[in-house]
Formats: structure tokens, sequence, C-alpha cells
């Protein structure tokens, strides 16, 4: 297994593993189904987003990404998916874990996550990976203005 950069030849595959529109907004909070290539493609030109993959002779079979914000002093984990052939293995734990090592070396104090609260596969696979949910007054903030009341998480670098 190997912890790389995306590659945007990779989009239109990645976008691809979500297989029902519940398990899109699930996993990116998009109504959008079939999530698009082009969408997947635009996500690598926004602002403070770096996307990473997890390779299996070399395809991909793990996608996350990383949005560091300095003024906040924090990373959060973002658009996390596995492949739907590879999904039950500990993948998105292996690669939850990639991309913390890789917070860490951004120099930001924590990494948060925000999941969809019906996606009790991820909530399993973050909390196993040493995430811990935020008090409830933070989630109630955080959640303003949200489409849905997130399971904020927070993991800290220490």
């Amino acid at each position: 297994m190997l912890f790389s950069p995306f590659d945007a030849k990779h989009a239109s595959l990645v976008a691809g593993w979500p297989v029902t529109a519940a398990e899109a907004l699930m996993w990116c909070g998009l109504r959008e189904f079939p999530v698009t290539e082009r969408t997947v493609t635009a996500w690598q030109r926004e602002q403070d987003v770096t996307a990473y993959v997890l390779l299996a002779h070399e395809q991909p079979v793990a996608y996350g990404e990383l949005w560091p914000d300095a003024e906040e002093d924090e990373v959060e984990l973002a658009r996390i998916i596995v492949a739907p052939g590879a999904r039950g293995r500990g993948l998105g734990r292996r690669l939850v874990r990639d991309l913390l090592a890789e917070a860490r070396r951004t120099g930001l104090s924590e990494s948060c996550m925000r999941v969809h609260p019906h996606n009790t596969a991820a909530l399993r696979c973050y909390r196993g990976a040493g995430f811990e949910p935020v008090d409830a007054t933070s989630a109630a903030a955080w959640n303003a203005g949200q489409p849905v009341d997130y399971t904020w998480l927070r993991h800290g670098h220490a």
C-alpha cells in the first residue's frame, strides 16, 4: 500500500466510488449523483485542499483530503472514501492514519472532521483512528449553517 498525492487522471475512478445517491451525500455532501469526474477535478483547484490516495498495485483504493486552516490552528480531514470492492479491510483507517501523519507535518495543533450522522461505518473507522467527538457547544456552533447536523470529531497531534 502506498500513500501518494492524488493524480487527476484518477478523478473519474474516484467519482464512481459512491454507488448510491445517499452514499454520495454522506461522502461529500453533494446531492449530485452520480458524482462526476469534473466535480472531483474541481476540488483539486480549491484553495487549501490537498488530496491523497492509497494505491494498491498502482491503482487507487482510497481517497481523502486535507484542508489546513492556520487561523484555527487545525487541519480538517475531508471527503474520505474507499473503493467499493476494497471496503471492510481497514483501508479507511489506514488512509486516515496516513492523512493524520501528513496533517502533523503542517505544524498545526490538531485535526478535525465532520461526518454525516448516519455514516456509522465512517464514524467507527474514525473513532478507531483516535478521533473523539467535540463538545456539544462546539458541535452546535460548527453546525450553524450546515446542511445537516454533522458529528464533529477532533484528534490532537500530541
